[in-house]
């Protein structure tokens, strides 16, 4: 009934476009069940197909008004926190110098809600961390460095005085990526691995602003890119290894369908900003290289 609704046509209509939709592919795409309209495994794929479909429709519309009213394409770039920090942001700084009039936004999420938002054609790109297990559907990834995770305090946090275990650092309170994530099974998968319970006072957050200020006032720990504890003169790291934590910062696209003048652009920027920050985060490892403690069970 709302389908009808939403589509202006009556429930009968909607019933036999259905039902022409499932002779045509030869499978059921619908079942009814004890909480109504559910869509079968073929269902969900067409379902999906649908939304990107629609998406590249509507960015074509708002492309083509813009065009009409003689105003910018706009850039909408999707970015995580390993890609928010230092990356993005400069990258944009330099193509603003060279290309003003490229307009862009910026999408902050998780990984997972940005590739979606990527295939339904919502954003042109992602900037961040890579982990092509956790994309789905046709995209492209460019490797552009490393950058590890390091456990983030404040600076005179009481954890640096001393050399603690791992298991020391679960009295004090965590600040973990929301589920699901790659980083927080990451991490949820070091502590088990450790012989551990994850922390008893968690606090989730996806968003640096926040992780920063909640870490500079309390005795909080946040797992974060290793250039945020390097950069930030209030804060430190801790010698925590995070090894089994993916590392990759770099760029993902469509990968069936072209990009705009604009991405390319910006592509070409990130490109040459991540060398500078390889070089940068080379050079901060080595100043930082030191004893760490180790996730493993016969160091906790």
């Amino acid at each position: 009934m709302r389908a009808a609704q939403a589509l202006y046509v009556s429930q009968p209509a909607v019933t036999r476009s259905v039902h022409e939709l499932e002779e045509l592919i030869g499978m059921a795409l619908f079942v009814r069940g004890p909480r109504g309209v559910l869509p079968t495994a073929a269902g969900e794929i067409l379902i999906e197909r649908a939304r990107s479909a629609l998406g590249s429709l509507r960015r074509a519309s708002e492309q083509i008004e813009e065009v009409r009213h003689g105003g910018p394409r706009p850039l909408r770039v999707g970015t995580n926190l390993a890609g928010a920090y230092a990356l993005l942001p400069q990258a944009v700084v330099a193509i603003k110098r060279t290309h003003p009039e490229i307009s862009v936004s910026v999408v902050e999420g998780t990984a997972e809600v940005l590739a979606t938002s990527l295939q339904r054609s919502e954003i042109d790109l992602l900037v961040g961390r890579l982990d092509p297990g956790t994309y789905r559907g046709a995209l492209h990834h460019i490797r552009l460095y490393d950058e590890a995770v390091r456990a983030v305090v404040r600076r005179g946090h009481p954890a640096l005085s001393v050399t603690p275990r791992l298991a020391d650092l679960l009295s004090y309170p965590w600040i973990l990526p929301l589920q699901p994530s790659t980083l927080r099974t990451e991490l949820d998968e070091m502590f088990a691995t450790a012989g551990l319970k994850a922390p008893r006072d968690i606090t989730e957050c996806s968003t640096l602003l926040t992780s920063r200020e909640i870490v500079l006032q309390t005795d909080s720990i946040a797992p974060l890119p290793m250039l945020i504890g390097v950069r930030d003169d209030l804060l430190d790291m801790l010698p925590l290894h995070l090894d089994t934590v993916p590392r990759a910062i770099g760029i993902t696209l469509p990968a069936d369908r072209s990009v705009s003048r604009e991405a390319r652009v910006l592509v070409d920027a990130l490109t040459e900003t991540a060398r500078l920050l390889a070089a940068e985060l080379r050079s901060a490892t080595r100043k930082h290289a030191k004893p760490q403690i180790s996730g493993s069970a016969d160091q906790a």
